[in-house]
């Protein structure tokens, strides 16, 4: 069974837009999935920081999947290992980083667990994540919030915009 799966991707240290079509072709890479679609890049200020840091460049992914949700999580873990990514313990949220992938929704599954939630329970109100997702998704529902143009509507006094994008073709 093929599931559609969002990944949210972001970086603001070491070349973010490099960082981020590499991360790309590593998702192309990825054993029964397949990378459908990848967004624009966008360059959006830092949200809920409490220490200064760079813009984040931003992009979302669609891939078509056999894997589990938890079997991803962990394969995007394991790409953010390879470019160096440290997750400290305990975890800084919001922290600078070098790349950063979500696992924003997974078909319409709804799940609540220590590791996973789905929906990213923070995507509907981030315009770094919606605006990308509706270039690849327009008709997007957030599994029990509804229509993501709705959400994206509510988050625009968020700073974004397109910037140049990465290097990833289908």
């Amino acid at each position: 069974m093929r599931h559609v799966a969002f990944v949210g991707l972001g970086s603001n240290l070491g070349h973010p837009r490099r960082r981020l079509a590499r991360a790309l072709a590593a998702l192309a890479r990825l054993p029964r999935s397949r990378l459908v679609a990848a967004s624009h890049n966008y360059v959006s200020a830092p949200v809920d920081c409490i220490d200064p840091q760079p813009d984040y460049v931003n992009a979302v992914a669609k891939l078509h999947t056999a894997l589990t949700p938890s079997a991803l999580l962990n394969r995007m873990r394991s790409i953010e290992r390879r470019q160096g990514r440290r997750r400290q313990v305990p975890a800084r949220r919001n922290a600078a980083r070098v790349l950063d992938l979500d696992l924003l929704m997974f078909g319409r599954r709804r799940l609540s667990r220590p590791h996973l939630s789905l929906p990213h329970p923070r995507m509907h109100e981030r315009a770094f994540v919606l605006r990308p997702l509706i270039d690849i998704a327009p008709t997007a529902r957030i599994p029990g919030r509804g229509a993501a143009k709705t959400w994206l509507r509510r988050a625009r006094g968020q700073r974004i915009a397109r910037t140049r994008t990465h290097f990833w073709r289908k």
